[in-house]
């Protein structure tokens, strides 16, 4: 067993440590909350933050572009008042933040130097070589870590929300066994019980990311199994756009050989000057879009997808800029992997970020009393249909400052906590593996980039047998591995419910046959 985990008591329940629960917690503790933020991560990239390449997008001098460019972006579905509340706030929560309070220095010497990427109609993105999420979350940690008014929990994963009359009054947390592996590898969840109890909250604010482990290939951690969208649906909060699942367009393809897991190689790359080009050697994304390389991320990711079974494969050419020089951490993952970037990376898509979540007003409130959420897992409107580069990172700042002042005050009320149960004897050996194995492979099947209603149908029910099996388990046995997979299986289920009941085509949701009630 872990370490002992005693039933508790605290103004405001963060649950997960990427920017957007950092900066929860720390708008929580400004505001006088006793904050404690628990996290499955034990280390700084396990969680999706610290992979974000591109950087933090900024205003500059345009807002107005900044606003028309997301909106463009979603394919005219972002929300505009969720627009103009991330816009009208980056600049001044990126400078109290990430400048003044963090010290992190983005690249430029007196003067800051701004990225392009893609979709974006002007260079304004601060990034710090091509991994920003690593520099701003390790100070941001250490930071809270230092803080008077912060406890920090780690390995420690939330497994239910305590509920009473339509109100969260916290959650149950697990705290785990100490990891003996490297979990960011690609690995799958492993069973690693724990000890878990209550923590009755004021306020409970859901940061645990997105849902890559419901993919094959992803760029987030392992770690990003859906459990806060889960758990919010379960207990009755809305959910909305799931079906909006973007994937990257550059993603390295070399990890389907190597075992090593793949790496993402960012838009920033394209907006120095790489190109993509198919097996044939041909540069074809003039073809696909006006903007080549540099469109909105599902146009180059179906794109890719295409020319790869096309011609087998996609590369991205590097020649037209200094790689080595500009991009230091990317050509060393290459050379670790034995790839030499002159002869072109072989990309391919992957899962990337999640459009839609748990519905949520601009200071992050759901659908629930008392329960809130930000960054990835939270549906705040700005993304609509797909999501423009170097947004998230921004996004999970901006909305992690207001939640964390907006459910700040609340007093703590004590309610009967949910049961979980250990009766049973051990689930079989390799049980979780294997059912995430089942899992993926019908997200990556029917689920992906492209969508058919007759393979979303298919998809539906064999995601709703696999939740009977597990659910056959939850009833009488707590593990997090069992809590992990419930946690993906719901989100799977969610996101491919979504999809069968919007039969238009818009941005990451592709529709390849028409469903028989669309126009």
């Amino acid at each position: 067993m872990g370490d002992t985990i005693d039933d508790r008591e605290t103004d405001l329940l963060v649950v997960g440590s990427g920017v957007a629960g950092c900066a929860t917690a720390l708008a929580g503790a400004r505001a006088g909350a006793e904050v404690t933020l628990a996290t499955k991560a034990s280390r700084p990239e396990e969680s999706t933050s610290y992979w974000a390449q591109g950087g933090v997008a900024v205003t500059r001098d345009d807002p107005e572009a900044f606003k028309q460019d997301i909106i463009e972006a979603s394919d005219g579905l972002a929300d505009p008042d969720a627009v103009d509340t991330l816009v009208e706030n980056a600049d001044g929560a990126v400078r109290d933040v990430f400048i003044d309070t963090l010290g992190v220095e983005f690249d430029g010497d007196e003067e800051p130097e701004y990225g392009q990427e893609a979709a974006h109609s002007e260079a304004r993105i601060l990034h710090v070589d091509a991994e920003t999420g690593k520099h701003l979350l390790a100070p941001f940690l250490n930071y809270l870590d230092d803080h008077d008014h912060v406890e920090v929990l780690e390995d420690t994963a939330a497994l239910d929300l305590i509920t009473h009359e339509g109100r969260v009054h916290g959650a149950i947390l697990e705290r785990a066994e100490p990891r003996s592996a490297d979990s960011s590898s690609g690995e799958e969840p492993r069973e690693r019980d724990g000890e878990w109890a209550p923590c009755f909250a004021g306020a409970t604010v859901l940061a645990t990311g997105g849902i890559g482990a419901c993919y094959g290939r992803s760029t987030n951690p392992s770690t990003a199994t859906g459990d806060g969208i889960a758990m919010a649906a379960l207990a009755g909060a809305d959910v909305e756009d799931m079906e909006y699942v973007q994937f990257h367009p550059t993603a390295f393809s070399g990890d389907e050989d190597d075992g090593q897991g793949t790496f993402l190689l960012s838009e920033a790359v394209r907006g120095e000057g790489a190109l993509l080009r198919n097996a044939d050697g041909e540069r074809f994304m003039p073809e696909y879009h006006a903007d080549a390389e540099l469109a909105p991320r599902d146009v180059v990711a179906r794109a890719v997808r295409t020319e790869r079974e096309r011609t087998g494969e996609v590369y991205l050419d590097v020649s037209p800029l200094d790689f080595a020089g500009e991009f230091p951490g990317l050509a060393d993952e290459c050379e670790r992997r034995g790839v030499d970037p002159e002869d072109g990376i072989p990309v391919a898509p992957a899962e990337h970020f999640l459009c839609g979540g748990i519905d949520v007003d601009t200071d992050g409130r759901t659908s629930l009393g008392r329960l809130f959420a930000v960054g990835e897992c939270a549906r705040t409107g700005v993304h609509g249909a797909n999501r423009l580069a170097s947004t998230s990172l921004l996004e999970a700042l901006v909305w992690g400052l207001r939640a964390g002042e907006a459910a700040a005050g609340f007093e703590v009320e004590r309610v009967e906590a949910p049961d979980l149960l250990d009766s049973d004897p051990d689930m079989p050996v390799g049980f979780a593996d294997e059912k995430f194995v089942r899992l993926r492979r019908v997200m990556d099947e029917f689920v992906g980039i492209e969508r058919t209603p007759d393979e979303l149908s298919r998809a539906g029910a064999v995601l709703r047998r696999l939740k009977g099996e597990i659910d056959a388990y939850t009833r009488t046995r707590t593990s997090r591995s069992l809590y992990e997979l419930r946690g993906a299986c719901v989100t799977a289920l969610l996101v491919t419910r979504a999809a069968a009941e919007n039969g238009e085509s818009r941005g990451c949701h592709h529709l390849t046959e028409p469903t028989a009630d669309a126009d």
